[in-house]
């Protein structure tokens, strides 16, 4: 990140004000909200799993890109002053035993059971799409009003530790004609999943049915659009699940931390 580069403040009250419609019950997908802030996928484990994952976060920084990592206990980050990790994400999932046990829109109860929890804020893709969409290119999921597609690949990331899972992706839908620019624009963010993983067929990946993502909502692709897969910060999930973590807290996918650094400040070129 470059720290020079800072936010307007007009550009900061938008980020307040859409975490403060959080806390008080908004739950819905965050795409789109405070656009050119950047937004965060979230995970927070017990603190014996805490250099696992840091570890898992090094061997695999294309889907899982550390922008903060949390004193134990913490709820706050050095990427928006004053938030709150436990109340300023739309919807939290909770996972006991690598099993989704629950979601939740307030975790100040659960966390408070966990005092030892490192949390980890991880880029998102939605960090290049404000300036996708300022090139002209659609982003489905925004102008269609919902969750972006995610699916489970058969991609295995490098593992470490007790930690190991498959790589996540997100996909877009994309012009054909439009592609070279779409991948130059998110290319130069690498902080935040960069260019494209994969381009076209669905089932090098290991997708079988486009229409059936794991996470999130199935997509319209128009004629003449191309599937377009980036990395995903739901990754750590997967790993979650694969490895049978005994506790964890997530984000709920594409139900994301707003954050006061503007998209910029990772933009590289």
């Amino acid at each position: 990140m470059n720290p020079y580069i800072k936010a307007s403040e007009a550009a900061i009250a938008q980020a307040r004000a859409a975490r403060d419609t959080i806390r008080n019950g908004f739950d819905r997908p965050t795409a789109g909200m405070a656009p050119g802030m950047t937004q965060c996928n979230m995970i927070s484990l017990p603190r014996d799993w805490a250099f696992d994952f840091l570890l898992y976060a090094q061997r695999n920084p294309r889907s899982c890109p550390v922008l903060d990592v949390c004193e134990a206990g913490s709820y706050r980050t050095v990427l928006a002053e004053g938030a709150d990790l436990r109340t300023d994400i739309p919807r939290y999932r909770i996972w006991r035993q690598g099993e989704l046990a629950d979601e939740i829109t307030d975790a100040t109860a659960i966390w408070a059971e966990h005092p030892d929890l490192v949390t980890f804020l991880i880029g998102c893709s939605f960090t290049f799409e404000t300036p996708m969409r300022e090139a002209g290119i659609d982003i489905r999921h925004i102008t269609d009003n919902c969750n972006v597609p995610m699916y489970r690949t058969n991609r295995l990331c490098r593992p470490a530790g007790r930690l190991q899972g498959e790589l996540v992706v997100s996909m877009r839908p994309v012009a054909a004609h439009r592609i070279p620019d779409a991948v130059t624009i998110s290319g130069r963010f690498p902080a935040v999943h960069g260019a494209p993983v994969h381009v076209g067929d669905p089932h090098s990946l290991g997708i079988a049915d486009l229409m059936q993502p794991d996470f999130g909502d199935p997509v319209r692709i128009e004629e003449g659009e191309v599937p377009v897969f980036w990395a995903c910060g739901v990754t750590p999930q997967a790993a979650v699940m694969k490895s049978g973590v005994p506790f964890a807290i997530s984000h709920a996918p594409g139900h994301m931390f707003i954050t006061d650094v503007p998209d910029s400040a990772w933009q590289e070129g």
